[in-house]
């Protein structure tokens, strides 16, 4: 896979049963074909995470005791192609990407690196699986983050879009990023690598503006 794109959201119509006075707790499960969400609703509207999943996946590649990590990303060490560097067992790495991908369906605030990561699925080196190890400690951290929409909102349409101006080492290619609320209710999410080399920043955010509107 030399990109990723992935456009995930909600949008809730209707009600959901509730079960006791104000509050109700409803999973959706593997059963119907989803990772294990979890709805938490109450009067005042509704919540929904992955905390079971997180669970799952920390089990499934021995993280349940790790040292949890504060942020999703190093900032000091890039993701780039390192030549001198060992190679690494090819299917643990894909197999990493994949459950992250799922978790980005309500958690869009790791989508932006795991994309990043999952550049590297053909010339992946030991950088690029601490790269995604570190992911994998945040949401030990963070395991009951997720979305919050609110029973009363105005029904307002708001748009919000930037770039990473040459953050691909490997090609100087930008990433489009973007995300869309209805009032405070986040609904939709994108993260794509820009398929054309800016020049600068300004024409980083054109290409968004452009990708946005289009």
């Amino acid at each position: 896979m030399g990109d990723c794109q992935l456009g995930k959201g909600w949008f809730l119509v209707g009600k959901i049963v509730e079960e006791g006075e104000d509050d109700c707790l409803w999973r959706w499960g593997r059963n119907t074909g989803s990772m294990d969400y979890k709805f938490n609703q109450n009067v005042d509207g509704i919540f929904i995470n992955q905390d079971k999943y997180v669970a799952e996946i920390l089990k499934k590649f021995n993280y349940t005791d790790v040292k949890s990590a504060s942020t999703p990303v190093d900032l000091e060490r890039p993701l780039v192609k390192d030549g001198d560097v060992d190679d690494v067992d090819v299917h643990l790495y894909r197999s990493m990407i994949g459950s992250l991908m799922y978790l980005t369906t309500s958690r869009p605030n790791i989508m932006f690196i795991v994309c990043a990561c999952a550049r590297f699925q053909v010339t992946l080196k030991t950088s690029h699986l601490l790269a995604v190890k570190r992911i994998f400690r945040y949401s030990k951290g963070k395991p009951t983050l997720g979305l919050w929409y609110s029973r009363d909102s105005p029904f307002e349409m708001v748009a919000y879009t930037n770039s990473d101006y040459a953050g691909a080492t490997q090609d100087r290619k930008s990433t489009t990023g973007g995300c869309q609320f209805l009032e405070n209710r986040l609904i939709s999410w994108q993260c794509k690598k820009q398929t054309v080399v800016a020049t600068s920043r300004i024409e980083a955010e054109y290409v968004v503006a452009t990708s946005c509107c289009g």
